[in-house]
């Protein structure tokens, strides 16, 4: 019988929910210094944004600033972004594919 084929389902955009025992990776080992890093950021990140969305409705004068750019780089006029989702279904397939 013909080897089964992995298929990739989006829904709504979001990643599907992966089920344990689909996993075979090695469980990742977190330092406390990477936990207090990853905490440090996500908690000042969540102080800008609180604070740039006063700065828009007005409430505060001072804070962080958006940056917009007023004229458009020439450069990137024909930039087209990358599915990065799709590209590492891609890198997983021709992994598994290398292997058997």
């Amino acid at each position: 019988s013909p080897a089964q084929k992995l298929v990739f389902n989006r829904v709504n955009g979001k990643r599907p929910q992966v089920l344990p025992q689909q996993v075979s990776a090695p469980e990742e080992c977190y330092t406390l210094a990477h936990e207090e890093n990853v905490r440090f950021v996500y908690e000042a990140w969540q102080q800008v944004e609180q604070q740039l969305n006063g700065s828009r409705s007005g409430e505060s004068a001072c804070g962080p600033v958006q940056y917009v750019e007023k004229t458009p780089n020439t450069g990137l006029k024909n930039f087209v972004p990358i599915d990065l989702e799709e590209w590492w279904a891609q890198q997983f397939l021709a992994k598994i594919e290398n292997c058997s």
